[in-house]
């Protein structure tokens, strides 16, 4: 059976998080790539405690520009638009809650379904940890160069996914 996605009214969806504990964690960045490859990034102010893995990995970087929760939701409403689109992620269960944790106290949530990258490898034979492994087979397959992005940064995460999907897909 040949996989053919349902529309193109897609965003590629990645955030990076203060920990990964949904009740004291908060998204301190967050990118968003539409199918057509326009990007937003943004990274929130926030000034909580980071667990260990986000102080080495994560916090490096951040570039600093960081903006109110309030401008964050002004800028994603302004980006999505009311097109209400698909949001792709790797792993959707981390990315999705802390996005909705961001956003409900606006109400405005992006369309509530999301996709997971991760399933969508499962679905076509793949192990879904084939990204953060670096899997060889997998990248070969798809001709997929990732020292290209700097992993755990919210928009070259989101950008590697959209690379791959187009990959994937033949777009």
């Amino acid at each position: 059976m040949k996989i053919k996605p349902f529309t193109d009214n897609l965003v590629f969806f990645d955030a990076e998080f203060s920990s990964l504990d949904a009740n004291f964690g908060e998204i301190i960045s967050l990118s968003m790539v539409k199918f057509s490859g326009e990007e937003l990034y943004l990274e929130l102010e926030f000034s909580g405690e980071y667990n260990d893995f986000v102080k080495e990995k994560v916090l490096p970087k951040l570039k600093g520009n960081k903006v109110s929760k309030e401008e964050a939701f002004k800028s994603i409403k302004e980006f999505l638009g009311d097109s209400k689109p698909y949001l792709i992620s790797y792993v959707n269960q981390y990315d999705i809650i802390f996005l909705h944790k961001l956003l409900d106290k606006y109400e405005y949530v992006p369309y509530w379904l999301p996709i997971d990258f991760s399933t969508m490898l499962f679905s076509m034979g793949y192990d879904p940890e084939v990204l953060r492994n670096n899997d060889a087979k997998f990248l070969s397959d798809f001709e997929i160069d990732i020292t290209k992005y700097k992993r755990h940064n919210a928009l070259e995460d989101a950008k590697m996914l959209r690379d791959i999907y187009l990959k994937m897909f033949g777009k």
